[in-house]
């Protein structure tokens, strides 16, 4: 009997996006100090060009934004469905954001024309692009808000997420999502949260989410979740050790629920801490308070205009 073997990619490449002012200029130079090779603004309709080569021997981090010549947010989901389905090619999207005021104060220091708004206010631009980039936010595998990250804060968190040789410290992370979106991609293992007790259907808790002591008391009264929660501690602590040895240098763990606001949220977190506590670094990621929480900037964007 034939045992099938898991062939290696032969391109690893790292997408790096985000709005004008987050960093990316910044990120992508650490990524050359890492020793990638590092292409800045390449046209998206050369991308398949460059892994349809022969290997590199070295992972790629290409830099892209609006002021790609061909960018539009369409065109870049397709290339990344395009890149995931490619067995040659191992993917994962970075993306950089920033809070809109945050922008607009890096814009007024440096004085630059927003590439989006040449002719009006740094805000107006900064308006229309985080419309535009919300679908690519929406698909990253990493996300990194650097509105409180000075550029060394920022080399330094790209160092330890993106760093050749990093295996020996497995990185973790761990997110919650709603199951009304879908399985988000690039995630590794997946649990569903739907069996426990939804603290939606509590009048006083349905404006919260899983974040708060309240909601995650709540969810522990379910019978259920004591047994469940120490069958998932122990396996990924199993886990973990077992995927480092393997040469596997991150590992992405997502919980669902139906909402992605309550049930899936408090699970993520609290595993998050144990995994903290059990000296893994671990990042976490909430899909749907994302989501949510870009839908109720709008307004606030607005005032900054």
């Amino acid at each position: 009997m034939l045992a099938l073997v898991e062939q290696e990619p032969d391109h690893r490449l790292v997408l790096v996006t985000g709005p004008s002012g987050a960093g990316r200029s910044t990120a992508i130079h650490a990524f050359e100090d890492m020793g990638y090779e590092v292409i800045d603004n390449l046209p998206m309709s050369l991308v398949p060009h460059l892994t349809a080569g022969p290997a590199l021997g070295r992972p790629i981090a290409l830099g892209l934004d609006v002021r790609n010549r061909d960018f539009a947010a369409t065109t870049l989901i397709e290339l990344i469905d395009k890149l995931t389905g490619d067995p040659r090619v191992a993917l994962q999207v970075l993306y950089l954001d920033c809070a809109p005021a945050e922008l607009v104060r890096r814009y007024s220091e440096t004085r630059r024309r927003h590439p989006m708004a040449p002719k009006d206010t740094p805000s107006q631009g900064i308006e229309r692009e985080r419309d535009l980039l919300t679908p690519i936010k929406v698909r990253a595998d990493h996300l990194i808000d650097t509105t409180e990250m000075t550029p060394h804060d920022l080399k330094a968190d790209i160092a330890r997420w993106f760093g050749q040789g990093r295996a020996e410290r497995l990185a973790v992370s761990v997110q919650s999502f709603s199951y009304k979106r879908g399985v988000p991609r690039g995630v590794d293992m997946i649990f569903d949260c739907r069996f426990l007790a939804n603290p939606h259907w509590i009048a006083s808790m349905r404006a919260l989410d899983g974040r708060d002591p309240e909601v995650q008391a709540h969810i522990r009264t379910d019978p259920r979740f004591e047994e469940f929660f120490e069958r998932l501690r122990g396996l990924i602590l199993m886990l973990l050790p077992a995927h480092r040895e393997e040469g596997k240098a991150h590992l992405s763990i997502g919980f669902g629920c139906t909402g992605g606001q309550h049930r899936s949220v408090a699970v993520a977190e609290l595993l998050g801490k144990v995994l903290a506590d059990a000296g893994w670094p671990v990042s976490k990621r909430h899909r749907e308070l994302e989501r949510r929480a870009s839908a109720q900037r709008q307004p606030s964007d607005e005032e900054h205009a």
